[in-house]
């Protein structure tokens, strides 16, 4: 499935969710005819993120809709400021309501996060990353976020790399046989499919060294300083990452090291949702 389907499953199923049978108060109150104007208010400091996603929703619901942004994603956004204007009908405007602003809200409190991390790590070379930590059903519009925010996305679900973790690792027995059987397996089933192994200690990155055939090897909650002992060992040849216990307060100890890359599933999982509104328009 495309990202563009994945988005158009996403929204058939949030709307569904939300409108059930009808949108009663709507179909109460307002003729079905009736054309409107709404205006998407910011109410807090931050970075947005989901007018895509906002457009797309509107246009889910009617095609014909007139969609007006003054701002696009990854702009700085400020308390008072607006966002964009729709022209539609009443009724697709209120049955959008709420999903565009949930998402919305989420996706710039995501975004406002990420920023964060990445102001902080400019001059070095190392990047940041996101997780798996994603909320079901939404991961597709949350790691997005990420990438609005100045972030990179890391495989998106279990499909697309193989990542030998602690518990793949202890399951199979140890490090080098977990790694031997995912080398097999992706020459023969996923030729090209990138390998990377996750580390809880020294040994276990000689143990890598020693058995080569990954991509990556992440060095799982390692202190700075025995990251910068894992590089030595390394030594460039393989491509690096250090999880576990980083946040902004301790992040530059960690980019300090040289690694290539942090990842962070609070970017996601932290992130408070910022403060919008969707207003009416009197016409």
């Amino acid at each position: 499935m495309s990202p563009d389907q994945q988005l158009s499953f996403l929204i058939a199923n949030a709307l569904a969710e939300d409108i059930g049978d009808g949108d009663h108060s709507t179909l109460a109150s307002i003729d079905p005819d009736t054309a409107g104007k709404a205006v998407l208010k910011i109410k807090e400091d931050g970075v947005l993120a989901g007018m895509d996603a906002a457009e797309k929703i509107f246009r889910h619901m009617d095609p014909g809709i007139v969609f007006t942004p003054s701002k696009k994603d990854g702009d700085a956004m400020k308390k008072g400021e607006q966002a964009f204007e729709v022209l539609a009908k009443v009724h697709t405007i209120l049955q959008c309501e709420r999903l565009v602003l949930n998402t919305m809200q989420r996706m710039s409190g995501i975004a406002t996060l990420t920023r964060q991390y990445t102001d902080k790590l400019k001059g070095f070379k190392t990047k940041l990353l996101d997780t798996r930590k994603t909320t079901p059903n939404f991961r597709l519009l949350e790691k997005e976020a990420v990438r609005i925010g100045g972030g990179v996305n890391h495989r998106f679900g279990l499909f697309d790399m193989i990542m030998l973790k602690d518990n793949h690792i202890d399951y199979c027995g140890g490090i080098e046989p977990a790694i031997e059987k995912a080398f097999d397996y992706a020459q023969t089933k996923k030729p090209g499919m990138k390998i990377e192994v996750e580390t809880r200690s020294l040994e276990d990155v000689r143990l890598v060294m020693k058995t080569g055939k990954v991509d990556r090897i992440m060095l799982d909650n390692f202190t700075p300083e025995l990251i910068n002992e894992a590089l030595g060992i390394i030594a460039g040849k393989y491509e690096t990452e250090a999880s576990g216990g980083i946040n902004l307060d301790n992040l530059l100890e960690f980019a300090a090291t040289g690694v290539d890359f942090i990842s962070s599933g609070s970017i996601i999982h932290q992130a408070r949702s910022l403060d919008l509104s969707l207003k009416a328009v009197i016409m």
